[in-house]
């Protein structure tokens, strides 16, 4: 099966990523008054042409990857029309920065001793995540607290392929678009990485709800926010998360949960330390 142009070189990832947020940008949201009869559900390219301030001719070829050399400036344009935040636009960025013309396979990530310790001496439940969302290394804390699952290997595929993440994640669509758009973000930082096509294509392979949100191209990095479990022992639990990239191995991210003090969610924060042997 076919994964994803975005993962090859001989694709057009640059193509794929303007023509699938420019779909699904409705016309009324970027300014345009709409015709009661139209095609398309989104914006048409002279459209984004029209609203990023160059020619339909450029932004077709640009669209159509005959277009080897954008500018920044261009760029910046295009982002702009399409409404592109900060993560979205540096994901746009990335696509145009050429590929190796060979695909590779990683070796093994490695946790530093010091990141281990640092994640040992949490009082609250962590993990390090490697550049494909891989789980590289968990806290006793972060084990409890994903006690439910088979694996704890990779997020994406936890959240998809884990028949435990449906009750877990309060919110499993909200848990799955997000986990989706870090992967569609790594993706763009590097096209070539086996393992990390790997990924994609047995997730296409095994969930036509990842094949869907995939073919979204939304792109969002994993700074921080909220997430809404329900531990099988403890019950409803909600938590605020942190990343923090790792300055020694920069592809590596720590991340942490914390309950906001004095509420039930503290309390069961408390329960699930008490559950750690």
């Amino acid at each position: 099966m076919r994964t994803d142009e975005t993962l090859s070189p001989r694709g057009n990832p640059l193509g794929e990523y303007l023509r699938a947020r420019r779909e699904q940008l409705p016309p009324e949201l970027a300014g345009i008054t709409a015709a009661a009869r139209r095609r398309v559900s989104g914006l048409r390219r002279e459209e984004v042409a029209l609203l990023a301030g160059v020619s339909t001719d450029y932004y077709t070829r640009l669209e159509q990857g005959r277009e080897r050399n954008p500018s920044r400036q261009m760029l910046h344009a295009v982002a702009r029309a399409l409404q592109l935040d900060e993560d979205a636009e540096a994901h746009l960025l990335h696509l145009t920065v050429p590929s190796a013309p060979r695909r590779r396979r990683r070796g093994p990530e490695q946790v530093s001793p010091a990141l281990r310790q640092l994640l040992g001496s949490l009082a609250t439940p962590g993990l390090v995540l490697g550049r494909s969302l891989d789980v590289l290394a968990l806290n006793p804390l972060a084990r409890a607290l994903y006690a439910s699952f088979e694996r704890t290997d990779n997020v994406v595929r936890m959240t998809f392929l884990d028949p435990a993440a449906r009750s877990f994640h309060r919110d499993w669509e909200a848990a799955a678009r997000a986990s989706v758009a870090a992967l569609r973000s790594a993706a763009g930082r590097d096209r070539e990485d086996r393992g990390l096509t790997e990924l994609v294509g047995e997730l296409s392979l095994k969930s036509n709800e990842f094949r869907v949100l995939w073919a979204r191209h939304e792109v969002h990095g994993k700074a921080g926010g909220a997430k809404l479990f329900r531990h099988p022992q403890i019950g409803e639990i909600d938590l605020h998360f942190e990343t923090f990239t790792v300055n020694s191995s920069p592809e590596q991210q720590l991340v942490v949960y914390q309950a906001a003090p004095g509420t039930a969610s503290a309390e069961g924060l408390a329960l699930l330390r008490a559950l750690v042997p």
